[in-house]
């Protein structure tokens, strides 16, 4: 019954996350696919630790796992290989505004660090405190690169317009 009991328990909690873990992914990454594979490992990992997982930290560590799992993927090289096509279709008709590429290669601008920091306090809304936790670095460090990778994103995106308020 303990196994079971744990496999209800986490897909519970996988039905519950999944999307959001999603967005995280793509923000961290600004790829579909690598969030999916980002998302796929956290959760792999996360299954193998699930028995160790208290409920109340279970975001918290899922959410410290795609960090270390993104940063360590922007270190490795040889991940992206050159095809005679696309493999994707296009995106569907209004998927692809322009102020959304716009956003999403500002993003990708910053380095992965700032990129994580921007996401977590922005996209996230968690605390200073509670992202340096999570990337292991002093506040001090958390406000000054997300003021920074806040400011270069100003810097990389048009001034917004009175109709896009």
């Amino acid at each position: 019954m303990g196994a079971s009991s744990r496999d209800l328990d986490f897909s519970e909690y996988f039905a519950a996350r999944v999307q959001r873990f999603r967005r995280v992914a793509f923000a961290l990454c600004g790829d579909w696919h690598g969030a999916e594979d980002l998302v796929q490992a956290m959760f792999v990992q996360l299954y193998r630790r699930w028995r160790r997982v208290r409920p109340d930290t279970a975001d918290a560590y899922a959410r410290r796992v795609l960090l270390n799992l993104f940063l360590a993927g922007r270190r490795k090289s040889g991940r992206e290989y050159v095809t005679p096509s696309p493999p994707e279709a296009a995106s569907p008709p209004g998927r692809d505004t322009p102020l959304r590429l716009d956003v999403e290669r500002a993003l990708a601008g910053l380095t992965p660090r700032q990129r994580a920091m921007v996401v977590l306090r922005f996209l996230e809304d968690l605390p200073v405190a509670e992202v340096a936790a999570l990337l292991r670095v002093a506040e001090g460090t958390v406000k000054s690169q997300t003021a920074r990778g806040v400011e270069a994103l100003r810097a990389a995106l048009p001034a917004p317009t009175s109709e896009e308020w």
